[in-house]
């Protein structure tokens, strides 16, 4: 198997551009949102066009996995890659909400495929501390897409509702980088048998469920706050920038993951980054003030930050080599299981500060599992 010495830098850059894409998938069309509803017969359901997709992962996920037990790694992610574009710049033709929320669900299914296959990639490629290293690098990428590409839609977005779509052919630049700059690479490498069925550890169980935390507490801060700070009397555009802001927290919470993991241990660098979330929902629900939203935000993004590349690696290191291309498409599936559920929890929150409170309880439930639960784990695999 080809190690992360020998693997090329636009190799990485590569891989690196395709992780983009998972945020890429529901943000890019966010900005014209309304018009883009309108034009496409879904002008009730605007918010479907955004979430959807998370849904697709979620219920073709199982599949990806066979997918990419049997494609091989690298023609996997070629194919999603195809998928993507074609689903995503597809939509622009489409009309009704039967049609065109069917097409959003498997412009998911690709997103699953990407995800999957971009990470896996990333674990053949690379070992030992570059692996975690490129994960770290790959939880920036998602936010810095999220950033770029929501910018550049809301350019192309006062053009026209349509030219949105546009950006979704950025896959099929993507697919011609991995064709020429990606080597392939064999999941067999390690001797395991390819689909040796083995049932999923607790500890896997354990950062799926922390995927899906994560995701939850993050997006329901998302979906709130544009209301929370429209209280405060800040604009549209004032609002994108904060939430701008809490994506490039992210990143340098990312980009410090990997310290911090080797120092304090993953499993702890989890229950912080729950606690980080915690802080935020705190924050937002006690003290509503831009000074207080900022250190809001800056806890947010820490959250974000230290916990999602941190699943990428764990679900990495705690799979065998054949299975870690269906398990990695569990944590796809955890992931954006979490973002589609945070859409919910409006229904149980009558204001935005009941969403906080609601989300701060959440928040509390997983800093109390992920610590109980990896106490449970260590002592039962210290008394064998």
């Amino acid at each position: 198997m080809m190690k992360s010495r020998s693997t090329s830098k636009l190799a990485g850059f590569t891989l690196l551009s395709v992780a983009c894409l998972t945020i890429m998938v529901g943000c890019v069309i966010v900005p014209g949102l309304p018009s883009i509803a309108s034009a496409l017969g879904l002008p009730t359901s605007a918010s479907w066009l955004v979430t959807t997709p998370s849904l697709g992962v979620v219920l073709f996920g199982p599949m990806v996995g066979r997918l990419i037990e049997r494609a091989g790694l690298r023609r996997a992610l070629c194919i999603g890659l195809f998928l993507y574009g074609l689903l995503g710049v597809i939509g622009v033709f489409l009309r009704g909400p039967y049609v065109v929320l069917g097409d959003r669900l498997l412009l998911g299914g690709a997103t699953a495929i990407v995800m999957s296959a971009g990470t896996g990639m990333i674990s053949a490629l690379y070992e030992g501390s570059a692996r975690l290293g490129m994960i770290a690098k790959q939880g920036m990428s998602i936010e810095l897409g999220g950033v770029i590409f929501l910018s550049i839609g809301g350019v192309l977005a006062a053009s026209g509702w349509q030219f949105p779509f546009l950006l979704y052919l950025v896959a099929w630049v993507m697919l011609a980088m991995v064709w020429m700059f990606v080597p392939d690479v064999d999941l067999q490498s390690d001797g395991d048998a390819q689909g040796q069925s083995a049932p999923v550890s607790a500890g896997l169980k354990l950062v799926f469920f922390s995927a899906s935390a994560s995701m939850i507490l993050f997006f329901t801060g998302i979906i709130a706050l544009p209301l929370m700070l429209g209280s405060l009397e800040l604009s549209e555009a004032q609002t994108g920038y904060f939430l701008s802001f809490i994506s490039l927290v992210a990143v340098v919470a990312a980009s410090q993951m990997p310290r911090v993991a080797r120092s304090i241990g993953e499993n702890q660098t989890l229950v912080f980054a729950f606690v980080c979330y915690v802080v935020a929902h705190a924050i937002f629900a006690l003290s509503p003030s831009i000074l207080s939203a900022v250190c809001g935000g800056i806890a947010m993004g820490c959250g974000f930050g230290f916990s999602v590349p941190l699943v990428n690696h764990m679900t990495v290191e705690q799979s065998p080599v054949a299975q870690r291309g269906r398990h990695l498409a569990y944590l796809s599936m955890s992931i954006f299981l979490g973002q589609f559920l945070s859409s919910f929890i409006d229904i149980v929150a009558s204001n935005t500060q009941h969403v906080f409170v609601t989300a701060f309880i959440l928040g509390c439930f997983a800093v109390a599992t992920v610590s109980i639960t990896h106490h449970r784990l260590r002592a039962r695999a210290g008394s064998r």
